[in-house]
């Protein structure tokens, strides 16, 4: 029982979004929504990273103590300069490693 309800709602699942990506072409979105989808990306990944930025140890810690927010401030650095993901992950990961081991405490 539990692997028909398994399969069933892995095919539901794939028929949506099977559904979306076979209107996509036939679909006209006016130009404001073509617009607004344009970031999308960027809106649900800073959702995603900066509340993992800005905390530390399950509490809220917007100080210079905090590894996690200086090698977030770093890489955005790298990212705005570069316009390199692979280069922005990788410096963003050695700033992390780096101050985790330099800070006193963290």
């Amino acid at each position: 029982m539990i692997w028909a309800i398994i399969f069933i709602l892995g095919g539901l699942t794939y028929l949506i979004r099977l559904a979306f990506i076979v209107l996509w072409g036939r679909l006209r979105l006016p130009g404001w929504v073509q617009r607004a989808l344009y970031f999308v990306p960027v809106a649900v990944l800073s959702a995603i990273i900066t509340p993992e930025l800005v905390t530390y140890d399950q509490h809220l810690a917007l100080s210079f103590s905090n590894p996690r927010l200086l090698a977030g401030a770093i890489a955005v650095g790298v990212a705005y300069r570069t316009r390199n993901v692979f280069l922005t992950i990788l410096v963003g990961m050695v700033a992390y490693w780096l101050l985790r081991w330099l800070l006193p405490g963290a």
